[in-house]
Protein backbone atom coordinates (compact mmCIF):
# COMPACT_ATOMS: atom_id res chain seq x y z
CA UNK A 1 0.00 0.00 0.00
CA UNK A 2 1.25 3.45 -0.99
CA UNK A 3 0.00 6.33 0.76
CA UNK A 4 1.74 9.75 -0.90
CA UNK A 5 3.19 12.23 1.47
CA UNK A 6 1.91 15.68 2.30
CA UNK A 7 3.09 19.27 1.41
CA UNK A 8 0.64 21.41 4.05
CA UNK A 9 -1.42 19.28 6.41
CA UNK A 10 -1.39 17.31 9.80
CA UNK A 11 -0.69 13.64 10.63
CA UNK A 12 -2.18 12.41 13.59
CA UNK A 13 0.68 9.73 14.85
CA UNK A 14 0.87 7.41 17.34
CA UNK A 15 -2.66 6.10 17.56
CA UNK A 16 -3.34 3.14 19.47
CA UNK A 17 -4.16 0.86 16.94
CA UNK A 18 -8.14 0.62 16.48
CA UNK A 19 -8.28 4.01 17.92
CA UNK A 20 -8.12 5.77 14.76
CA UNK A 21 -11.72 5.76 13.85
CA UNK A 22 -13.10 7.39 16.60
CA UNK A 23 -10.91 10.05 16.65
CA UNK A 24 -11.90 10.30 12.91
CA UNK A 25 -15.55 10.16 14.26
CA UNK A 26 -15.27 12.68 16.62
CA UNK A 27 -13.31 15.44 14.97
CA UNK A 28 -15.78 14.58 12.29
CA UNK A 29 -13.34 14.72 9.82
CA UNK A 30 -15.75 13.32 7.21
CA UNK A 31 -17.28 16.45 6.80
CA UNK A 32 -13.95 18.07 5.21
CA UNK A 33 -13.40 18.64 1.80
CA UNK A 34 -9.81 17.97 1.65
CA UNK A 35 -8.23 14.58 1.40
CA UNK A 36 -8.45 12.35 4.51
CA UNK A 37 -6.23 9.08 4.62
CA UNK A 38 -6.71 6.72 7.65
CA UNK A 39 -3.81 4.22 7.96
CA UNK A 40 -5.03 1.20 10.46
CA UNK A 41 -3.12 -1.56 12.20
CA UNK A 42 0.26 -0.34 10.92
CA UNK A 43 3.93 -2.00 11.91
CA UNK A 44 5.40 -0.17 14.27
CA UNK A 45 8.62 -0.70 16.48
CA UNK A 46 7.60 1.45 19.48
CA UNK A 47 4.14 0.12 19.97
CA UNK A 48 3.92 -2.94 17.84
CA UNK A 49 0.95 -1.52 15.63
CA UNK A 50 -0.93 1.67 15.46
CA UNK A 51 -2.98 3.88 13.30
CA UNK A 52 -2.70 7.12 11.82
CA UNK A 53 -4.87 9.91 10.04
CA UNK A 54 -3.21 12.11 7.50
CA UNK A 55 -5.28 15.33 6.76
CA UNK A 56 -3.95 17.01 3.44
CA UNK A 57 -4.90 20.59 4.27
CA UNK A 58 -5.08 22.39 7.76
CA UNK A 59 -7.90 23.30 9.82
CA UNK A 60 -8.31 23.77 13.46
CA UNK A 61 -8.06 20.48 15.09
CA UNK A 62 -9.53 20.14 18.75
CA UNK A 63 -6.40 18.77 20.79
CA UNK A 64 -8.83 17.38 23.85
CA UNK A 65 -10.54 14.77 21.42
CA UNK A 66 -7.36 13.34 20.59
CA UNK A 67 -6.23 13.41 24.41
CA UNK A 68 -9.84 12.09 25.31
CA UNK A 69 -9.46 9.11 22.53
CA UNK A 70 -5.30 8.22 22.94
CA UNK A 71 -3.60 10.60 25.27
CA UNK A 72 -0.39 9.00 23.47
CA UNK A 73 -0.41 10.50 20.19
CA UNK A 74 1.46 13.04 18.85
CA UNK A 75 0.29 15.62 15.81
CA UNK A 76 3.02 16.75 13.42
CA UNK A 77 2.30 19.60 11.74
CA UNK A 78 3.49 19.95 8.10
CA UNK A 79 4.23 22.45 6.27
CA UNK A 80 6.10 22.82 2.38
CA UNK A 81 6.65 18.90 3.00
CA UNK A 82 8.53 19.69 6.21
CA UNK A 83 7.41 19.26 9.95
CA UNK A 84 7.32 22.31 11.50
CA UNK A 85 5.84 21.53 14.60
CA UNK A 86 5.69 17.92 16.81
CA UNK A 87 2.74 18.11 19.62
CA UNK A 88 2.62 15.38 22.27
CA UNK A 89 -1.09 15.19 23.97
CA UNK A 90 -1.86 14.18 26.77
CA UNK A 91 -5.16 13.34 28.51
CA UNK A 92 -7.08 16.89 29.12
CA UNK A 93 -8.84 17.85 32.09
CA UNK A 94 -11.56 19.41 30.46
CA UNK A 95 -13.36 18.42 27.70
CA UNK A 96 -16.26 20.96 25.89
CA UNK A 97 -18.79 19.42 23.92
CA UNK A 98 -16.63 16.32 22.77
CA UNK A 99 -19.19 13.78 24.85
CA UNK A 100 -22.49 13.96 26.07
CA UNK A 101 -24.61 13.43 29.05
CA UNK A 102 -26.28 10.62 28.83
CA UNK A 103 -28.34 11.26 32.71
CA UNK A 104 -32.04 12.12 31.38
CA UNK A 105 -32.26 14.50 34.11
CA UNK A 106 -29.18 16.61 33.99
CA UNK A 107 -29.57 20.62 33.06
CA UNK A 108 -27.85 19.44 29.70
CA UNK A 109 -31.38 17.33 28.75
CA UNK A 110 -33.56 19.97 29.00
CA UNK A 111 -31.54 23.24 28.09
CA UNK A 112 -29.77 22.19 24.75
CA UNK A 113 -27.63 25.06 23.56
CA UNK A 114 -25.58 24.62 27.42
CA UNK A 115 -22.34 23.42 26.36
CA UNK A 116 -21.76 19.83 27.91
CA UNK A 117 -18.84 19.97 29.57
CA UNK A 118 -17.07 16.89 31.85
CA UNK A 119 -14.09 16.76 34.33
CA UNK A 120 -10.91 14.87 34.64
CA UNK A 121 -11.62 13.38 38.63
CA UNK A 122 -9.51 10.13 38.43
CA UNK A 123 -6.88 10.23 36.01
CA UNK A 124 -5.53 7.20 36.46
CA UNK A 125 -8.76 5.09 35.36
CA UNK A 126 -9.31 8.18 32.81
CA UNK A 127 -12.90 8.78 34.48
CA UNK A 128 -14.71 11.74 33.35
CA UNK A 129 -17.45 13.31 34.79
CA UNK A 130 -20.70 16.13 34.06
CA UNK A 131 -19.90 19.52 35.98
CA UNK A 132 -23.48 19.55 35.52
CA UNK A 133 -24.68 16.77 37.61
CA UNK A 134 -21.76 14.82 38.04
CA UNK A 135 -22.40 11.92 36.03
CA UNK A 136 -19.47 9.32 34.62
CA UNK A 137 -18.85 8.82 31.29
Amino acid sequence: MYVDSIQNGIVIDHINAGGGMKIYELLELDKLKEPVAIIKNVVSKKMGRKDIIKIDGTFDIDLDVIGYVDPGATVNIIENGKLVRKLTICLPEKLTNVLTCKNPRCITSVEQELPHVFKLTDKENRVYRCVYCETQV
